[in-house]
């Protein structure tokens, strides 16, 4: 492979990716912008607005994330060139984790034996069944059909929901409004992993999460502003939440003054459900880019007006 130029710009490990990247391409040279040599490739999480604004000759946009907002709000997007994200890079396994333990709390009441502890009572409860606990995941791509597969597997009832109609063994799938719908109503556990989108954005606000049955629990593993915090603040204060398992959030880090760090039916956690390692990702954006330079396809090209 002849000498490539790239982009790289991440808020965080940036040195930790340049030596990654490094490896996994000698002939490459990293730059921070484009403004003193033109680059091939743009590697981007969380830029700021200017990253590309020189950018006249880039031949893919790469995000170092699943999540591809952040670049698609940025002024100046140059049309045609493909934009690309990392997929998996074993980011799947670590959610599916993460909304199986969600799950397991609110079946097995593990929250209520922890209150019973502090007061110091032996208080067994009777077994319930699976059936008793459907579990609903908004969004059935890599990340939500492991997490719902895997939570099937162990013997739940699990509804699905995605935009276009979806067929996963062992998972009811719907799609659509009142798919939508059906799956808040039935879910005891709801499991968000759907992309931000201009149509996601807000997606359970006050209306929807009514539908949930009261009680229910709310895992939001994706992106904050799917979750109208004001509303969900509500829901949670009047019992029809009984819990939420929140990871994501519209302003992060979370203000320290923010309620739901002290909410007591609050279970928050700071972005880490899913973290794969710089080196497993860069090895992922090597391959997409040797791909690109002998001329293949790469899969994770984001469509641009849905979002993902």
């Amino acid at each position: 492979m002849s000498e490539l130029h790239l982009i790289l710009n991440t808020p965080e490990d940036r040195d930790r990716w340049a030596r990654a990247l490094q490896r996994e391409l000698p002939a490459v040279r990293i730059h921070a912008d484009d403004r003193e040599q033109p680059c091939d490739y743009a590697l981007l999480w969380q830029p700021p607005e200017d990253v590309i604004s020189h950018a006249h000759s880039l031949k893919a946009i790469i995000a170092l994330g699943a999540g591809v907002d952040s670049i698609l709000k940025l002024p100046g997007l140059p049309e045609g060139v493909p934009l690309v994200r990392i997929e998996d890079s074993g980011m799947a396994a670590e959610m599916a984790e993460y909304g199986v333990y969600a799950v397991l709390q609110e079946f097995r009441q593990f929250r209520w034996y922890e209150a019973e502890q502090r007061k110091r009572r032996w208080s067994p409860r009777p077994r319930q069944s699976h059936e008793s606990c459907p579990v609903g995941v908004l969004g059935l791509g890599v990340l939500g059909e492991r997490t719902a597969g895997l939570i099937a597997s162990l013997g739940f009832p699990v509804y699905g929901w995605s935009r276009t109609p979806r067929e996963i063994a062992g998972v009811r799938c719907r799609s659509g409004e009142e798919g939508l719908v059906e799956v808040l109503s039935e879910s005891r556990v709801l499991i968000v992993l759907l992309p931000l989108t201009a149509e996601t954005r807000g997606l359970l606000d006050a209306k929807r999460l009514e539908l949930l049955p009261r009680g229910a629990t709310l895992v939001n593993l994706a992106r904050g502003p799917l979750v109208r915090e004001n509303d969900l603040l509500q829901a949670l204060d009047s019992g029809h939440v009984g819990h939420a398992f929140l990871d994501v959030f519209e302003t992060e880090p979370l203000p320290v003054e923010h309620p739901l760090w002290t909410h007591r039916n609050v279970t928050v956690t700071p972005h880490i459900a899913a973290q794969a390692t710089v080196e497993s990702m860069a090895e992922q954006v090597a391959a997409k880019i040797r791909s690109l330079e002998a001329g293949n396809p790469v899969t994770g090209v984001v469509d641009r007006a849905r979002g993902y």
